[in-house]
């Protein structure tokens, strides 16, 4: 049997992949990454706001005005966050591609064109397999179109494409209109792959603090469903391949995702609940699965429970609902 699968243009052991989070911060846990049996690590992200020259300017703006009000002292965070810059992020890329012999594919996380051509160009000079764009926007102004937000999206995939030799991953939310197009569009604009879905942060009120909580949630297994739905729509029908994240928990989460036509799939909330041994325990799992049921090759599964062959797609998700809530039966109350 085997769980080899290509992604980004490179021929990788397995479809477990670790996603983008503080935990590749550290070299040591890289390595372990590695040997627990990962098969590419995206390094966490490299955000916009560090990339910015005004960085004392931001923490102006981020501050201004909480003298005010008592209870607004703790209302904007700190910079902390700004602390690791391009240069470390440089340095960080080519350590951990000395220590360890799996791909490692750098993420850029941001919202404007104009900042992320030369920090790309500069990760592919400092050896980075591939890029991870991490398009993080919340579009507040009333006056934004969606056409706007969508055409920003598009302008970063060329603009980066066109300034690395590497292949090009764009890690996306779910909210447009019309997620079907802006995926052939994004396949158009030169996106090697799309990496379905980044998890929104979503803030919380401390009402006795009266402040803003910046707690994060991890993923659960149901959280796959999202992803799942919309793979397996896309699967035959753009060129882009396809990356699985969010809510992988288990082998079977995996192997679901994979019959969904995904070519990987991502690690995160497991690994920080469970530790990075999770990895080779997932894998085992899902090749005593395979020999179970007789598959032998991720290459045998991948798409099979797609809609490709699907006549309709959009009758057969109507009907779907329709059945879902007519046969669910809900307890006595």
């Amino acid at each position: 049997m085997s769980l080899q699968t290509n992604y980004l243009g490179m021929t990788l052991r397995t479809p477990l992949v670790v996603s983008a989070s503080p935990l590749s911060q550290n070299l040591d846990n890289i390595k372990r990454m590695a040997d627990a049996g990962a098969s590419a690590v995206v390094l966490y992200s490299l955000f916009e706001e560090q990339l910015m020259l005004e960085r004392y300017e931001l923490h102006h703006h981020l501050t201004h005005g909480t003298e005010s009000f008592a209870e607004a002292l703790s209302f904007f965070p700190e910079p902390e966050f700004l602390q690791f810059g391009l240069d470390a992020y440089l340095e960080h890329i080519r350590r951990a591609k000395q220590a360890v012999d799996i791909p490692i594919i750098a993420s850029l996380n941001g919202t404007a064109l104009g900042r992320w051509t030369e920090s790309a160009k500069r990760i592919y000079e400092a050896g980075a397999d591939a890029l991870e764009l991490n398009i993080y926007s919340i579009p507040t102004d009333p006056e934004l179109t969606g056409a706007e937000v969508e055409q920003n999206y598009l302008d970063i995939v060329a603009a980066v494409k066109a300034a690395v030799k590497i292949p090009v991953a764009v890690k996306l939310g779910p909210f447009f209109s019309s997620f079907a197009n802006m995926a052939r569009r994004l396949d158009n604009a030169g996106a090697d792959a799309l990496v379905l879905f980044n998890r929104f942060y979503q803030p919380d009120f401390d009402l006795e603090a009266l402040e803003v909580k910046t707690n994060v949630l991890f993923s659960r297994s149901s959280s796959i469903r999202l992803p799942l739905r919309w793979i397996a729509i896309l699967y035959g029908q753009i060129r882009a391949q396809l990356a699985a994240t969010s809510g992988v928990h288990s082998a079977i989460d995996a192997l679901k995702l994979l019959m969904a036509g995904a070519n990987v799939t991502m690690l995160c909330s497991v690994l920080y609940e469970r530790g990075l041994p999770q990895i080779g325990l997932i894998e085992r799992a899902m090749l005593e699965w395979m020999d179970k049921h007789e598959y032998v090759s991720v290459a045998q599964m991948r798409g099979s429970l797609s809609q490709l062959h699907c006549s309709d797609p959009t009758a057969y998700e109507r009907a779907l609902y329709v059945q879902a809530v007519h046969t669910f039966k809900p307890q006595d109350l």
